[in-house]
């Protein structure tokens, strides 16, 4: 399962690979396997990704503006530059104060639901 919006082995400019659609989400993949994607999202000022559940950690890195994401309950204000990493299992939602675009990386391990 290779699909990807994304041509390999050559260079990409992520902040101008996906654009701000007036009242949108716009989502672009970069590269999606059975382990993991990757995407490309570009949020327009007042657009929120609805509350949500993952069974996997999720890393998202603002490439552009800034991004309000509540964590278990908690605010946090994500910067141009910035990570933060959702954790498996947690209710989380994101929401655009003012636009921006998020860099999501999810890696599906296999182990998750595993004690050690």
């Amino acid at each position: 399962m290779d699909n990807t919006d994304f041509e390999k082995s050559i260079t990409h400019d992520l902040v101008n690979s996906v654009e701000y659609l007036s009242r949108s989400v716009v989502t672009r993949s970069i590269l999606r396997q059975n382990t993991g994607t990757v995407s490309i999202s570009s949020f327009d000022m007042g657009e929120t990704q609805q509350t949500k559940y993952s069974p996997y950690d999720h890393l998202i890195q603002i490439i552009d503006g800034e991004a309000f994401i509540s964590i278990d309950e908690k605010s946090n204000t994500v910067e141009t530059g910035q990570a933060i990493i959702i954790p498996a299992h947690v209710k989380h939602w994101i929401r655009a104060n003012k636009r921006f675009k998020m860099l999501s990386t999810i890696i599906k391990s296999g182990y998750e639901d595993i004690s050690i």
